[in-house]
């Protein structure tokens, strides 16, 4: 099997097309048995004087292996899932989560790594060296080194349940969202909708052997429905069907219910943070973060919330104006969508949908890769002939003067059996190997934009281009790393509440006028984005910044407080309803199960870490004033950031890093003129 089994053979990039379900199990097993096998060598060689090479080299050699087998396979499951993938995917968790249960809990591991770090040698070690060790010593506290046997296998036990229950969350988030789908004969049933709209739903028909139009649950069929759709009832239905997915309430009430994992997954975390001798999971979680204490955390997203309520109280009083004057006195939250865009379109004269024509995907990445070069020297062209996972996917190549940086996948549309969202993930990690070798890093980038339809390019709208620039943020935050040790390269070893700097920071040139002038044309006659519509971009550019703000603060407060306070005897339900009485201005319906569908925190890395977009919205809205400051397209200040932020990855505090590039500590003041949120601004 090993000889046929291309997860255990040495590629450049990952072989998509020969990858099968049943090569995941025998290549896992093989790898973590050869990987056993070693560190117990290893350790009998380095344990009485352990060098850098010896023991941190050696194990990420070990890791490497692993990520380039289980890496291709878990991208894979997110992107095009099917039952057999899924099953031998989730046959796999247990035995990782024991794996790496059983490397925190090494104990002979653990005083190696002490020893190397209080060694000799360690005084001549650079920055990012020091670090990784600083790091590993910690991590190993927060695997339960320090605890007695029964608790340790205790902690071992919650780990793998916790693998499987996220997993399952996601699964069943999927099933749910591809449960529904609405038949549509009638197109009058469609008014209000958009040509590519409903392009897009006729092309979902067709796919199914269906006549007329198919509405789903997948990202942009439901946007299209909750903003332009004239039909209120319609837009109920689909409101009511995607807010109840996975849930006890609504169309499909009870199948795929997540609410008994969330409630298992909640009991679980507590337990582990207890086990490790904190009070609750949120203290766990900031043991590793940027921030210094749940009050900290706390008291940054209610003062966010004290300055921005006045102002999402206005939008939505506005709001509700406008919606009486065009005959509706009881808004509703699948009302909110609808009666905002043409709010927009009264004041602004403009929409999303309108701005769409200006936005062909390959005009939109020849300006983002014009806007990077720009700002770091770099240079990105597309590469063919590959393997890939679909053929929607691209792949381009970073190079700097003329040498190989970097590569990079994207996978821009929405489709069956493809993970909701956008996300970035490092497929390969930069660094030196054993043999002195440079390995060059390669990203991932995922989003679920409305495909090409009716033979015209795909078309974003501007939140998909802002969107898009997020993520591209990431991977250049992976890609342009200069750290050489796995353990601090791109975006490892970076506090999660700082993760989201780069990403948050890129953003800010979809609204820079020089930005958008490279960005935008016309997709069928290459003019310009006209002046008159970028004057009404930058001036609906805040429209309703109010609600969209409070609405953040209740997925980031509902998530600390969850996690800070289980056990006090409120439902998950409770804790929400708290939270929306605390910050939030509309009120949802009863049925509505947001919860069950929040995978960022009970099936992604945000468990009490959700506030981490706020948090680094700060930073990255205060590096950005830099660049106000001294010119979007300073080459000088895109340097300085490079050095400073993208460079050093995980080498240093976060804090550290961003007063290296500003000169001083983070100031909230630029991110509420940003957004409108400040007297100033008023």
């Amino acid at each position: 099997m090993t000889a046929n089994n291309p997860l255990l053979q040495d590629f450049d990039l990952p072989p998509y097309s020969q990858i099968k379900p049943e090569h995941v199990e025998p290549a896992v097993d093989q790898i973590l048995a050869d990987s056993r096998t070693a560190i117990t060598k290893l350790l009998e060689q380095q344990q009485a004087n352990p060098s850098w090479d010896g023991l941190v080299l050696a194990l990420d050699e070990l890791g490497a292996r692993l990520g380039r087998a289980w890496s291709p396979v878990s991208h894979l499951n997110s992107v095009c899932n099917s039952p057999e993938l899924r099953a031998a995917y989730e046959a796999c968790l247990p035995k990782l989560s024991e794996y790496w249960t059983e490397m925190g809990q090494n104990k002979p591991l653990f005083q190696a790594y002490e020893a190397l770090a209080q060694s000799p040698a360690a005084a001549d070690f650079d920055v990012a060296q020091k670090t990784i060790l600083e790091h590993a010593l910690r991590d190993f506290r927060l695997s339960g080194i320090d605890l007695p046997a029964e608790q340790q296998k205790r902690y071992g036990e919650i780990q793998m349940r916790l693998s499987e229950l996220t997993s399952k969350f996601s699964n069943q988030l999927l099933d749910a969202t591809q449960a529904w789908t609405k038949h549509i004969t009638d197109e009058a049933v469609l008014s209000g909708l958009t040509d590519s709209a409903k392009a897009q739903m006729k092309q979902a028909a067709e796919a199914k052997g269906l006549d007329g139009w198919l509405i789903t649950l997948e990202f942009p069929s439901y946007y299209a429905v909750m903003t332009y759709a004239d039909n209120r009832a319609l837009r109920e239905e689909v409101y009511a069907a995607y807010c109840t997915r996975a849930s006890d309430q609504g169309p499909n009430a009870g199948q795929n219910d997540n609410g008994p994992l969330m409630a298992e997954i909640l009991d679980l975390r507590q337990e582990l943070a207890r086990l490790l001798g904190f009070a609750n999971y949120s203290e766990l979680s900031l043991a590793s973060k940027m921030a210094e204490s749940t009050d900290q955390v706390l008291s940054f997203l209610r003062d966010l919330a004290v300055r921005s309520k006045p102002f999402a109280e206005q939008d939505l009083a506005e709001l509700k104006a406008f919606a009486a004057e065009q005959g509706l006195n009881d808004l509703q939250s699948w009302d909110v969508g609808y009666y905002s865009e043409r709010l927009r379109q009264q004041r602004y004269s403009i929409s999303q949908e309108e701005v769409r024509a200006w936005f062909p995907v390959d005009k939109v990445l020849s300006g983002l890769f014009a806007i990077v070069q720009k700002l770091y020297g770099i240079e990105i062209r597309e590469l063919k002939d590959f393997d890939a996972w679909h053929p929607d996917v691209r792949l381009f190549e970073i190079t700097e003067n003329g040498l190989h940086v970097g590569r990079f996948f994207f996978d821009l549309y929405a489709r069956a059996n493809k993970r909701g969202g956008a996300w970035m993930d490092g497929a390969r990690d930069k660094r030196r190997d054993a043999q002195g070798q440079l390995i060059a890093p390669v990203a991932n980038l995922v989003c679920n934009f409305t495909p090409p339809v009716g033979g015209k390019p795909a078309l974003l709208t501007h939140d998909e281009v802002t969107t898009l620039f997020h993520e591209f943020g990431h991977g250049l935050h992976h890609l342009l790393t200069r750290v050489e040790h796995a353990g601090a390269s791109g975006i490892n070893g970076v506090a999660w509440d700082a993760v989201e700097l780069p990403s948050q920071f890129m953003e800010n040139w979809c609204w820079e006028p020089e930005g958008l002038e490279l960005i935008s044309g016309h997709h069928e006659t290459g003019e310009a984005l006209p002046q008159a519509m970028l004057d009404k971009m930058l001036a609906a550019k805040n429209f309703q910044s109010g609600l969209m703000m409070v609405r953040q603060l209740e997925f980031s407060l509902f998530d600390f407080e969850l996690h800070a306070s289980h056990g006090d005897g409120r439902s998950v339900l409770d804790v929400l309803e708290g939270v929306r009485r605390e910050v939030s201005v509309m009120r949802p319906p009863a049925y509505n199960r947001f919860a069950n569908g929040f995978a960022h925190i009970f099936a992604g890395g945000y468990a009490a870490g959700y506030y981490s977009y706020k948090w680094a919205e700060v930073l990255s809205a205060d590096a950005f004033s830099k660049f106000e400051e001294e010119g979007v397209f300073n080459a000088d200040t895109g340097r300085a950031f490079r050095e400073a932020i993208l460079a050093r990855g995980g080498s240093q505090e976060p804090m550290v890093l961003f007063v290296d590039f500003r000169g001083r500590a983070p100031s909230i003041d630029a991110l509420l003129r940003h957004l409108g949120l400040s007297q100033e601004a008023a």
